[in-house]
């Protein structure tokens, strides 16, 4: 059986050729067309790269700050001592703590965004791998949240900072701002993403690296992105 559309999703696709390939500016101008729900909706970009992620040498995963940011309040949880707990409360932090931290958290609080951690705290917060990794909440080195230079990583959350991660089906999804962001500024996150990803290519990945791009609303389809225009536009 079809599935059926909503209203104004159906709406949504008479506005643009789903098959056609727009360059950045007016795909950013297309996508933000459809975003007609009541909410301010979240601009996403979904990336198939040319990489297999079966293989290690051909995982791509980095960090990004965002220009303008994401348009979101982030929590942030971190586990330090000492003078770098008050390094990070004096830095913004919602939540700092140590071993009475890791408790709250196995004993089911979860009310924050994002986790980071000293590096001599990895022993404590090691513990909470399987409650943490699932959810993605785990800090890792590579993203930048396990470092002594908490005030830094806090600022950069703060302002903006993503995490890119290719899955298994070699997809990147990141959100790049909100509808209310207007063309401009979401075009600069976007293209702003486009080059960290571009950067991460694994020496590995041979032939096309950048497969398809799209853009999308929260509750609006996808608007299909010129990768040559792409590879011009982005630095």
């Amino acid at each position: 059986m079809a599935k059926k559309l909503g209203k104004r999703y159906s709406a949504s696709l008479q506005t643009f050729d789903r098959h056609e390939v727009y360059d950045v500016k007016e795909a950013m101008e297309l996508v933000i067309k459809t975003a007609t729900a009541k909410f301010d909706e979240t601009i996403e970009a979904h990336i198939r790269l040319g990489v297999d992620p079966r293989h290690a040498d051909q995982n791509v995963r980095g960090t990004v700050v965002l220009p303008h940011g994401t348009g979101r309040s982030v929590r942030v949880a971190v586990f330090a001592k000492g003078d770098k707990a008050k390094e990070a409360e004096e830095s913004g932090a919602d939540i700092v703590g140590a071993e009475d931290l890791a408790e709250k958290i196995q004993g089911g609080w979860l009310d924050f965004d994002i986790a980071v951690a000293t590096p001599d705290m990895m022993g404590v917060v090691g513990r909470l791998g399987r409650v943490l990794g699932p959810k993605g909440l785990m800090p890792n080195p590579k993203s930048g949240t396990v470092t002594f230079d908490i005030a830094k990583a806090i600022k950069d959350i703060k302002a903006g900072k993503v995490e890119f991660r290719v899955d298994k089906q070699a997809i990147v999804h990141v959100p790049i701002g909100k509808a209310s962001f207007g063309p401009e500024k979401l075009e600069e996150n976007f293209l702003a993403l486009m080059s960290a990803i571009i950067k991460a290519k694994p020496a590995a990945a041979k032939g096309n690296y950048l497969r398809k791009i799209a853009l999308a609303s929260t509750m609006g389809p996808g608007v299909r992105v010129s990768t040559a225009d792409v590879l011009n536009t982005a630095r």
